[in-house]
């Protein structure tokens, strides 16, 4: 609570906004790419974002999705299987719209860095309110009540855990064409897997929502109270309720000494299962396999995300303005995985393009 007020007393310092004039969502992509008739067949692309009035502030908006928005979404998933890991970690597939046809599209959707089955309750929802197709949310190990059982936990998720589950969905649902969708730290692990996979993933099509590019400088850019917050979060979400095992790894501790993300993200290492910082960096950034990637990809990004900042798109405007398959939509406004808009029912504006966008991806696919 201590943090939140902090928080509250910044904002009410901060200056009013000045400029209320929406602008046209700005893209990136290579013209005589496979995105051409998408922009043209995407309404929203040629249209403004506005914004809720009343979540104009940045840091507002944020809390409101954070704090309230997740609170409010009545939603029950059909069933949450536990899977078992090669190496005998949990994870778990929360599914939602199991009573669809066999043959209905599947999104394979890839939660935020604390997420929980709850607060992935909204854009589960939104996804299959506007596609109508199934949702298969993949949970990572040691998230929500899901039981650490060996030494080890990735802040972006494990590429090779993250196939493991893909293929129990399509073992399950074998007629079912995958899509995917990943939030925040979720779009570090899709980046990450389809760059790895590249042509051989099952995935048709993905949408990567407020991602921090390169996950090694990413977090120095986090706003500092924020960082402060979130680093807390994760020391008591993810350690302190397994001391018992983390004692396995030396110098476990140290990670209780952590006050930011980026110190947080330098010391963790041993707890994904690396011997050094620079072996794990290696084996996780997804920006070193974010060139490999051959499905279509479509990535959203807020000018005023106080979080995945957008300072972490600028090295590699150049590099995506010449792959065939990559296209980037910035706004000006949205904050961090927020995007909403309406002055009484608030609606999220990015699950909307997602959804449209991976339903233009299935018209395409189904047509060649």
């Amino acid at each position: 609570m201590k943090d939140i007020f902090h928080m509250m007393k910044y904002i009410s310092n901060l200056k009013p906004v000045v400029k209320l004039q929406p602008e046209l969502p700005t893209l990136y992509y290579k013209k005589d790419g496979v995105f051409n008739d998408t922009v043209t067949a995407l309404e929203q692309l040629q249209q403004q974002y506005n914004p809720t009035p009343w979540l104009r502030n940045h840091h507002i908006h944020l809390m409101f999705f954070d704090i309230i928005k997740k609170n409010l979404i009545n939603l029950k998933y059909d069933s949450i299987e536990h899977l078992t890991m090669t190496d005998g970690g949990i994870t778990a597939v929360a599914w939602f719209g199991l009573d669809l046809p066999e043959d209905t599209p599947t999104i394979v959707l890839l939660h935020t860095i604390t997420g929980t089955f709850d607060s992935m309750r909204e854009i589960v929802r939104d996804l299959n309110t506007y596609t109508g197709w199934r949702v298969a949310l993949c949970v990572r190990r040691g998230h929500d009540y899901l039981p650490l059982t060996v030494p080890k936990i990735n802040l972006f998720g494990s590429p090779q855990d993250l196939k493991e589950q893909i293929i129990y969905i399509q073992e399950k649902f074998p007629n079912s064409d995958l899509y995917a969708v990943g939030s925040s730290a979720g779009t570090g692990l899709l980046i990450r897997y389809l760059g790895e996979e590249a042509e051989k993933t099952p995935i048709k099509a993905a949408f990567a929502l407020c991602p921090g590019y390169n996950t090694e400088i990413g977090f120095k850019h986090v706003h500092p109270i924020y960082s402060k917050i979130m680093t807390k979060k994760l020391i008591r979400k993810f350690i302190l309720p397994h001391q018992e095992i983390w004692q396995q790894i030396p110098q476990w501790e140290e990670i209780l000494h952590a006050k930011t993300l980026a110190e947080f993200e330098k010391i963790y290492f041993k707890m994904a299962g690396f011997s050094d910082y620079e072996s794990y960096a290696k084996a996780s950034n997804p920006i070193y396999t974010f060139e490999n990637i051959k499905v279509p990809l479509m990535i959203l990004n807020a000018e005023d995300d106080p979080v995945c900042h957008i300072k972490n798109l600028e090295p590699y405007k150049q590099t995506i303005t010449k792959m065939p398959n990559i296209i980037v939509v910035t706004t000006k406004k949205g904050s961090h995985c927020g995007f909403y808009e309406g002055m009484f029912k608030t609606t999220s504006w990015a699950t909307r393009l997602m959804s449209e966008f991976l339903l233009n991806q299935e018209k395409s696919y189904k047509s060649n």
